[in-house]
């Protein structure tokens, strides 16, 4: 294929983003399936609705520490054998998790789940910055992030049905089964993944942190990230309990509701690729951001008699989907391939600091009552509307950034291109005469 690397000729680009898409099926169903799941695990193990929050945000605070670790020495390692590494660690996590027996002990499995996590999500986004080239990388961005509406589709559901059928042990089981056959085929099915060690190696002085961080484009890169990800984990890890104990929205219909939304979401992923693309991360993004801001307002802020909760929630994936696709494709941009893990290890923290901050912060916003139903949603979908609304100008940015270099590299090319020209004419004149 057109673009492909030397180093992969024969490796079907496909499989490539097929296994990283699986690889982040698994570790987005292991996060995902635990929020919708909290009133299970709540009621079994003596847990407040009001304190799922926390559940969440031990998993992302230490997949955030994780990520700044692993961007020390990320970037020195083939790129298969690391993610095998961190999906092997991410299993054991999951696993730990059906045996706990308390709120304690349960956010003791999710930040071992988070520590291996996080680097997963890095290096499986690395590998497709890496393999994949510019001009086809927002549609390759965005069949890997329809994991995420895979993940709604069939992985909540299933979870959920376990959850209700057998018991709340049961995903955590059947996930952390996935996550060792996602492990092995990732290993086996996959190439040795050292294009960076080799653009590194080329380097006479490979970039450091020092001067990763002194790159102001990465800075604007960062806080779009953690605006991003603050304006949804704020209200995320409460909506199961929000839609069954204030909206009365049934238990046995919870699982169906992910499906819809997530339905929705997988068949706009690819339309998003494409739109991105086309027309830019910044003008995708910004529909997304201005989409969520009613769906928030009427699904979380204010209680609208004949709102049906359905159509609520599929705006809310929909919306998130145009968002999402939009400023990680931006973001994929702006380092150059040999810190391109250091980068995303860092981003990988920043997003995940970002939902364990917003997570646990809206905690103390919330109040459940006799009824177990939450008292407070309307300043947490409030803190979410603010958040989307900063989301726009931060897209923006980063988008100019990234096009001003892009436009000079061409000058400098298109310079180059002419010098040789011009070098060549002389030459050829010099041997005529």
């Amino acid at each position: 294929m057109a673009g492909t690397p030397a180093g992969l000729k024969g490796f079907s680009e496909r499989r490539i983003i097929f296994l990283v898409g699986a690889v982040q099926f698994v570790n987005i169903l292991d996060f995902m399936m635990v929020m919708p799941m909290g009133p299970d695990f709540g009621r079994a193990l003596g847990i407040s609705n009001a304190k799922l929050p926390m559940i969440g945000g031990a998993y992302t605070a230490a997949a955030a520490v994780s990520g700044i670790i692993c961007a020390l020495f990320l970037d020195r390692f083939d790129r298969r054998k690391a993610l095998a590494v961190a999906m092997a660690g991410l299993a054991l996590g999951t696993l730990a998790g059906a045996f706990a027996v308390d709120l304690p002990s349960l956010m003791t499995a999710r930040i071992v789940a988070g520590v291996f996590g996080g680097p997963a999500t890095s290096v499986a986004l690395s590998i497709i910055a890496d393999v994949i080239p510019p001009q086809r990388r927002g549609r390759a961005m965005g069949a890997v992030m329809g994991a995420f509406s895979v993940a709604s589709v069939l992985g909540v559901p299933m979870g959920l049905e376990l959850a209700r059928q057998l018991s709340w042990q049961a995903p955590f089981i059947v996930v952390a089964g996935l996550g060792a056959l996602i492990t092995a085929a990732t290993f086996v099915m996959l190439p040795p993944l050292t294009l960076h060690l080799e653009a590194r190696a080329k380097e006479a002085h490979p970039v450091g942190f020092g001067e990763l961080f002194g790159n102001r484009m990465v800075w604007w890169s960062y806080a779009l990230t953690a605006t991003v990800m603050m304006a949804g984990f704020v209200v995320i890890p409460s909506i199961s309990p929000y839609l069954q104990f204030n909206l009365h929205y049934p238990r046995k219909y919870i699982g169906l509701l992910y499906m819809a939304g997530g339905a929705v979401s997988f068949g706009a992923m690819r339309l998003v690729g494409w739109l991105v693309d086309r027309h830019g991360s910044f003008k995708v993004g910004a529909i997304g951001s201005l989409l969520l801001i009613p769906v928030v307002y009427v699904g979380f802020a204010v209680i609208i008699p004949g709102v049906p909760v359905v159509g609520v929630f599929i705006g809310f994936m929909l919306a998130m989907s145009f968002r999402n696709v939009a400023y990680n494709t931006l973001v994929s941009k702006v380092p150059s391939p040999a810190e391109r893990a250091r980068f995303m290890s860092v981003q990988s923290a920043v997003q995940h600091m970002a939902s364990a901050i917003a997570a646990i912060m809206s905690s103390p916003l919330l109040h459940e009552l006799k009824d177990h139903s939450l008292r407070g949603m309307t300043n947490v979908a409030y803190v979410s509307i603010g958040l989307s609304v900063l989301v726009i100008p931060l897209l923006w940015a980063v988008e100019s950034k990234v096009s001003a270099r892009a436009r000079s590299a061409q000058r400098a090319e298109e310079q180059l291109a002419a010098a040789v020209a011009l070098r060549s004419q002389a030459l050829g004149g010099q041997q005529g005469g």
